[in-house]
């Protein structure tokens, strides 16, 4: 298994395009916090040998941190806050050679709005599951933006090595609770705590662990048959073996086109932390997760991969780079081939767009990004005109669907500890804003010295106050409002909501005007007084 060139082919023409684009794989990491998202990351990019060592999300004595999880406060805290693109070549042991296009996600439920645009940007999506807590809420969340996005999803059960709930129970509670129906690749040889290997349910082979010292290198692996397992797993694998017999008797199979039409979802068992089962995970990545296809435009028409270059911006960030203060915006390559230099069309403006600085990103490292193809995430710096949900295109136009906001549930007025900064304080409120860190709603009586911060979670509150302080140099001070809900209506009905009591009307970047109200029971109250009024529901909105 060995690194290769993530982009090798230049001066390419349309069959090599799609040729390209059968090579990648672009998949998003999704679980609840703690799940280990971030270890299992580490763990593909060092099976993958782009690392020689497992970085450790808490700081464990004697291991680097994660690449993946590299803000200041994702140090400190040991969550992820901000998602993060790692791209990397992979050949699989039978010759398969790949491009990974990897997406590590938040699993803070405060975060939601950031997972949602990166899973606009995938094809496949990884749900992991923590052993001994099954399916929570955060996982219940994320899985129903895929089902509407209708993106298969692999299951990991992670934490093997772990005291944790019995496997069919876990399969169990995956088919009732979100109706997926579990179809597993791997079948663990030993209880959860006990942690021998698995069973490969594709070839009836043993693959037996040894364990390395804190999981930072590569475990070895045994590929063993049945006879020798039975000598070193004893009951356990006789175990092991009745329960695949049961599993198969029960049609519990892996189906590609079921997979694919997501009422199905292979399942693997891993204890990310000591790299036990990431082999498999990738080469099922490679073999069995999809290549990148043809994108709806907003006319729900397909844009074929062999038409001319076209992406979307799904991300931008800026403070990857202290010492130089650009901002990278995110665009997922949809159709065509793209090469740096390039002269594309900023399809909201119409204006042209120079790519000349387009980068590959491995966590907070880039490179010179030369050539793309589609599932590759290209970053492209300094790209000020750029805002999430952006379309660029190159020769025949194109508009993909805008990425919707979440409902906000938590507002506070933001102002410059220091008056005298107010310019400051301007371009850094409007930098979060562009960067989707924090929602910004305005209004002319608040002005722009005090504009309403609106989050899904209070977490994103801190992370826009600590970004303010340490790299705008702009501090900040946020009056918590007693608003909870958000409304879209119209610009006709604001004089009237405007007269309610507890309502509040404001404008988001995007035009989008928003009634705020204190609790259910006002809202209730003026839809039945004022049932003409539009009072719309917004993205995942309660």
């Amino acid at each position: 298994m060995a690194r290769t060139a993530p982009n090798q082919t230049v001066g390419f023409d349309e069959p090599s395009v799609l040729a390209e684009a059968r090579r990648r794989r672009t998949f998003a990491v999704i679980s609840h916090p703690d799940a280990g998202k971030s270890t299992l990351t580490e763990a593909l990019a060092l099976h993958a040998r782009v690392i020689s060592e497992a970085g450790a999300i808490h700081g464990k004595a004697g291991r680097r941190s994660t690449v993946s999880d590299w803000m200041t406060m994702e140090k400190e805290r040991g969550i992820s806050i901000t998602s993060t693109a790692l791209q990397f070549g992979y050949r699989a042991p039978d010759g398969t050679d790949c491009v990974i296009n990897l997406l590590d996600t938040p699993g803070h439920a405060d975060f939601s709005e950031d997972t949602y645009r990166v899973l606009s940007a995938v094809d496949c999506a990884v749900m992991l599951i923590d052993a001994a807590k099954g399916l929570e809420p955060q996982t219940l969340k994320l899985f129903q933006v895929c089902r509407h996005r209708r993106i298969p999803i692999i299951t990991v059960i992670n934490k093997w090595d772990r005291p944790g709930r019995d496997a069919l129970e876990l399969l169990d509670e995956i088919e009732q609770r979100i109706g997926l129906r579990p179809t597993p690749l791997t079948w663990p040889v030993g209880y959860a705590g006990a942690f021998h290997g698995v069973l490969d349910r594709r070839t009836g082979e043993f693959i037996h662990f040894v364990r390395t010292a804190g999981g930072a290198t590569i475990a070895p692996e045994r590929v063993l048959s049945a006879e020798d397992a039975l000598t070193i797993a004893d009951a356990q694998w006789t175990t092991a073996v009745e329960e695949c017999e049961l599993l198969a008797a029960d049609g519990a199979d892996y189906d590609r086109d079921t997979f694919l039409g997501c009422t199905t979802t292979p399942v693997l068992f891993t204890a990310a932390v000591l790299n036990f089962g990431v082999s498999q995970l990738l080469d099922v990545l490679v073999h069995y997760a999809p290549a990148p296809a043809a994108q709806l435009d907003t006319d729900g028409e397909p844009r074929r991969l062999d038409d001319p270059f076209s992406a979307f911006v799904f991300k931008v960030q800026a403070g990857m780079d202290t010492s130089h203060r650009d901002r990278l915006a995110y665009a997922r390559v949809c159709s065509g081939s793209f090469e740096r230099g390039d002269v594309v069309v900023h399809a909201t403006t119409g204006k042209p767009f120079t790519t000349k600085y387009a980068q590959s990103v491995f966590g907070q490292q880039r490179t010179t990004m030369d050539v793309a193809f589609p599932g590759d995430v290209i970053g492209l710096v300094n790209a000020t005109a750029l805002r999430v949900g952006d379309t660029l295109y190159r020769e025949v136009p194109v508009q993909y669907p805008p990425i919707p906001s979440f409902a906000p549930e938590h507002f506070a007025v933001a102002r410059a500890a220091d008056a005298g900064k107010h310019k400051q304080f301007r371009r850094g409120i409007t930098q979060l804003e562009q960067e989707g860190v924090i929602q910004v709603l305005r209004s002319d009586l608040r002005g722009d010295q005090a504009p309403v911060l609106a989050a899904v979670g209070p977490m994103q509150f801190e992370v826009a106050v600590h970004r303010m302080a340490t790299e705008l140099h702009t501090p900040i001070e946020l009056e918590p409002l007693k608003y909870t809900i958000a409304r879209r209506t119209r610009p006709q009905d604001v004089a009237e909501l405007q007269a309610q009591r507890s309502v509040e009307v404001l404008t988001r970047a995007d035009g989008a005007v928003l009634a705020l109200f204190t609790d259910r029971w006002r809202l209730a109250a003026i839809e039945k007084e004022h049932p003409d009024l539009l009072l719309e529901l917004l993205v995942a909105a309660a």
